[in-house]
């Protein structure tokens, strides 16, 4: 059993990395993505199950931007 594999045949279909980025650039334009629609804030009351670490609390209610 040979240790190294045979090369290759570049096959017509095969793009090399290039080849590939330039023709993905070409066609960007036509792949237009819709606007996404902005989620609704859920209520609070919504959400149940979650368990949250005390730590992890104190540390986010520490922080100026969540709690204070």
């Amino acid at each position: 059993m040979s240790l190294h594999p045979a090369p290759r045949e570049r096959h017509e279909s095969e793009l090399s990395l290039a080849e590939l980025r330039g023709a993905g650039a070409r066609m960007a334009p036509h792949w237009v993505a819709p606007a996404a629609p902005e989620s609704a804030p859920v209520s609070p009351a919504l959400i149940n199950g979650v368990v949250v670490p005390a730590a992890s609390a104190r540390l986010i209610a520490a922080t100026a931007e969540y709690g204070g």
